[in-house]
């Protein structure tokens, strides 16, 4: 793990299971109409229950960039967020990324929320470019950091060393040195 301060927030880029996170909240990146199949949606239902599904899509569906929040059934987070980052197309764009990071932050702002973890959106079925995902997600991040938050805490929890190493990279550029020095070596590299 390797971490950034962007007070008053630090910014964690992990590498990991999203489902095993003992944040407040973690995020899914989920479709509009919130129905939980694969990837990052598949891990949080099999590890935290059908319950967040229903919970879920019960919300929905939404317009893609809008979020919903449900409980986090049987995973260690208290929350799940799900932001709808591509509709039932599965497509996905820079503009849907950012709107769905900038508004699962603003709702976890609703519920005073102090940890939330991110996957990295898009970038599974939605095909979206690891760097620019990144990019993308680090800047909404950043710009959130500005305003009152109750956050203090944003880790970014990828799933492999390409990930792992896209995300370190862009938060370099983004946001200088890390706390800790270079990088350690991920989990499931």
């Amino acid at each position: 793990m390797v971490a950034f301060v962007v007070p008053p927030l630090a910014i964690e880029i992990a590498d990991g299971d999203i489902a095993a996170q003992t944040t407040d909240a973690v995020v899914n990146a989920a479709n509009n109409a919130f129905w939980m199949g694969s990837g990052v949606a598949g891990a949080l239902k099999a590890r935290g229950g059908r319950s967040i599904e229903e919970e879920a899509m019960a919300q929905g569906p939404v317009e893609p960039g809008e979020c919903v929040i449900t409980s986090g059934g049987r995973l260690p987070a208290r929350y799940v967020i799900h932001a709808a980052v591509m509709g039932q197309d599965l497509e996905t764009s820079a503009a849907i990324i950012s709107r769905a990071t900038r508004n699962s932050l603003a709702l976890a702002e609703t519920r005073q929320i102090a940890s939330i973890a991110f996957p990295a959106f898009g970038t599974g079925v939605g095909g979206f470019g690891l760097r620019a995902c990144a990019r993308v997600m680090i800047e909404a991040i950043r710009a959130h950091d500005r305003t009152a938050t109750s956050l203090r805490l944003v880790r970014l929890v990828l799933f492999g060393l390409p990930a792992y190493r896209a995300f370190v990279d862009v938060a370099g550029e983004l946001l200088g040195a890390p706390l800790d020095g270079p990088p350690d070596c991920p989990v499931s590299g």
